[in-house]
């Protein structure tokens, strides 16, 4: 294919000391600007752009983008369901779905365009602008390719740099956010000091009921958050509150994010795998109400825990350890919790199973990336899944 279209491949080490000249780099945003590759084009003062920008040149719809540390794939799935449900035409991609540079083709005959954005993608952005630009969170993440927790928060906050005060930004009410100029919507389901606030199970805008939680698919505060961002977003775009609900009411959660995937002999087995920072493991672990056996590791990127450290005092019956980070992990949390280390994620499993007891949660919630030991994320909840199905089938046939 490369032949045929009088393109030239260049790998390896080769193309980190090309000397090719070119008119324009465009960078995947997977990339880390540190690494020669990315360095040599540096050197040279090749014109450097991201992958959001070149779609962003190209895009004939309004956008609608979303960033934070968690949440944003599941928001970028509301709104999408949101528009849907209204009758609109949107169309979705991102970080974590198709590329926006793959969806922009079909932008002249959408009405939206909703994307889901990472502080990488934003480090390289020019005059890239959302006209509906929403910030859910923000908590330690990524310090593997940030020098500073102020050096990441920087990047994403450029998702508001290019706004103007015709546009809308949607904002959590218990986070300061410096210089944002454009029209603001704020929510908090911990406070009620936003636009939107969660009280007795309801999400209420402004005063007023819209939303009933147990009418929705979701649970958990964190997902009350990801539902009042994205009605925040149908408001500033002009649909009513009743426009927004169904929707939302529909939207089905995504895998690896607090899934339940099996029950054997009383434990529940859920799995989280999508939780790749503390910040993330708080939220899961403040949504059971069971003791939990709590299955954590992975590739070592930086992080501090102690955040998190009362939840796993209070929540954790004991943790299983698996990856980079197992040994530093049982080190911090032994005072709070027992702790035992696994080689493996089946070998994790199988403690956690012996560990547990009827009532009991085995929650997989890593708490960092999965690289050290699989493909993401995906690869590891989909391993998890694979194997508490086959302690599912077990018992059965143990019971027949």
């Amino acid at each position: 294919w490369l032949d045929k279209s009088r393109l030239r491949l260049i790998a390896g080490g080769a193309a980190s000391h090309d000397s090719t000249a070119y008119d324009r780099a465009v960078v995947s945003p997977g990339i880390d600007p540190a690494t020669p590759l990315v360095q040599n084009f540096i050197r040279r003062r090749i014109d450097m752009i991201g992958e959001l920008e070149l779609a962003y040149e190209a895009c004939k719809c309004p956008i609608i983008g979303i960033t934070g540390t968690n949440g944003k794939t599941t928001t970028t799935g509301l709104i999408e369901a949101m528009f849907q449900g209204a009758g609109r035409n949107p169309i979705a991609g991102g970080n974590l779905g198709p590329a926006f540079s793959a969806i922009v083709r079909d932008s002249a005959a959408a009405d939206v365009a909703v994307i889901e954005i990472s502080s990488f993608q934003l480090e390289r952005i020019r005059a890239f602008r959302a006209d509906i630009a929403v910030w859910l969170n923000f908590a330690p993440d990524h310090l593997d390719r940030y020098n500073s927790l102020e050096e990441y928060r920087a990047a994403k906050l450029r998702i508001f740099e290019n706004q103007t005060a015709n546009d809308h930004a949607i904002l959590h009410a218990d986070e300061e956010i410096p210089g944002v100029i454009a029209n603001k919507l704020t929510f908090s389901a911990r406070t009620e000091r936003g636009d939107f606030c969660h009280r007795d199970g309801w999400i209420h805008f402004r005063g007023e009921r819209v939303l009933e939680m147990a009418s929705t698919q979701l649970t958990g505060l964190h997902n009350a958050e990801n539902l009042m961002a994205s009605m925040a977003v149908g408001i500033a775009w002009g649909l009513t509150p009743s426009e927004c609900v169904p929707g939302l009411r529909t939207y089905r959660p995504l895998a690896h994010r607090n899934e339940t995937v099996g029950q054997v002999r009383g434990v529940r087995f859920i799995n989280d795998s999508k939780a790749t920072n503390p910040s993330s493991v708080a939220m899961a672990l403040e949504s059971q109400s069971a003791p939990v056996i709590l299955i954590a590791g992975g590739k070592e990127k930086g992080f501090e825990f102690s955040s998190i450290h009362p939840l796993i005092r209070s929540k954790v019956k004991a943790a299983v350890l698996i990856g980079e980070m197992a040994a530093r992990m049982k080190e911090e949390w032994t005072p709070l919790t027992a702790c035992h280390r696994a080689e493996t994620l089946a070998e994790a499993v199988a403690c956690a199973q012996a560990l547990a007891v009827a009532g009991d949660i085995v929650l997989l919630s890593p708490g960092t990336s999965s690289f050290d030991m699989f493909k993401n994320f995906g690869d590891r909840g989909d391993q998890f899944r694979a194997l508490i199905t086959a302690l599912t089938q077990q018992n059965q046939q143990h019971t027949l």
